[in-house]
C-alpha cells in the first residue's frame, strides 16, 4: 500500500482542504457551521412555531431535532463534497506519484471536523435545555464509523461516475432530497402506517438518524437493537464500500486521459 494512504497523511489533506475551502472569506471557516445552524433554525420555526409541535420523547422538539438533524448534515454534505473531489482536483489526478484514493475519503474525513463541532453545539444546547450528557453519548464514534464507511462506498461510486457524467451531481442532489424526507428526521415515524414503517427502516440512513437520538436523547446502547437490525445495516454499507471500491478501481485509470 502506498505509505501516504495512511490515516495521518488523509487528516492533514482534510485539514488543508477545509482551511482551502474558506480561504480568503471574511468569517472563515464560520461558514461551515452558519448553514447547518440557519437550517435548524428554520425548520424549529416551522414544526415548533408553526406546527406548534410539542416535546417528543419527553424532550423538547429542538433538542428531538437537532439529534436526528447532526448525523444527517454529515451524510448529506460528506457525499456532496467527495462526489466531486476527482474533479476538483484533477491536477492531483493527471500525477502519477499522487494515490487519487484517498481524495474521496479526505472530502469525508473534512466533512468529520464540522461533524465533531455540531456535536459539540448539540451539547451546549442539551445542557441549556437541560438534557443530561450520559455514558450513552460514548456510542457516538460507533454511528461516525458506520456513517463514514456507508459514505465512503457511495462516495467511490459516485465521484469515479461524475468524471465521465457530469449528470451525477444533479442525479445525487435530487436523490439526497428524496431521502432526507424519506427518513424521520423533521417528523415521527409514528405517524406512518405499520407497513411503510417496514419499508422506510430499510433506508441506511435510517440507522445514524434513529442511532444518534438513542445515544443522545433515549438512553438505549446500539446492541438493544437485535442482532438481525444491526447485521443489516452494516451489510448494506458493506456492500456499498465494495461495490463503490470495484467500481473506482475500474474506472480508475481512466480519469486522468478524460480528466
Amino acid at each position: 500500500m502506498n505509505k501516504r494512504f495512511d490515516i495521518g497523511y488523509i487528516c492533514q489533506f482534510s485539514m488543508d482542504d477545509f482551511k482551502t475551502k474558506y480561504a480568503g472569506s471574511l468569517l472563515g471557516f464560520v461558514w461551515a457551521f452558519i448553514q447547518p445552524i440557519i437550517t435548524v433554525v428554520i425548520y424549529w420555526f416551522i414544526f415548533q412555531i408553526g406546527f406548534k409541535n410539542e416535546p417528543i420523547g419527553g424532550v423538547p422538539f429542538i433538542v428531538w431535532l437537532v439529534s436526528g438533524i447532526v448525523p444527517w448534515f454529515f451524510i448529506s454534505d460528506a457525499i456532496v463534497n467527495a462526489t466531486s473531489s476527482l474533479v476538483e482536483y484533477s491536477y492531483l489526478v493527471k500525477k502519477v506519484v499522487f494515490n487519487i484514493d484517498i481524495l474521496p475519503l479526505a472530502k469525508i474525513v473534512s466533512v468529520l471536523f464540522i461533524q465533531i463541532i455540531l456535536l459539540v453545539f448539540a451539547s451546549v444546547l442539551f445542557i441549556a435545555y437541560g438534557v443530561d450528557i450520559s455514558v450513552y453519548w460514548l456510542q457516538i464514534p460507533y454511528y461516525i464509523i458506520y456513517m463514514m464507511i456507508l459514505c465512503t462506498g457511495i462516495t467511490y461510486l459516485t465521484a469515479s461516475l461524475y468524471v465521465f457524467f457530469k449528470d451525477i451531481t444533479q442525479i445525487v442532489s435530487i436523490i439526497i432530497q428524496v431521502v432526507f424526507w424519506l427518513t424521520p428526521i423533521v417528523w415521527q415515524m409514528k405517524i406512518m402506517p405499520e407497513n411503510i414503517q417496514v419499508l422506510l427502516r430499510f433506508n441506511p440512513v435510517f440507522y445514524a438518524v434513529n442511532g444518534y437520538r438513542d445515544a443522545l436523547i433515549h438512553k438505549k446502547w446500539f446492541f438493544e437493537y437485535s442482532i438481525g437490525d444491526n447485521i443489516y445495516y452494516w451489510v448494506i454499507a458493506l456492500i456499498l464500500l465494495l461495490i463503490g471500491t470495484y467500481v473506482f478501481r475500474k474506472l480508475k485509470p481512466h480519469f486522468a486521459d478524460v480528466l
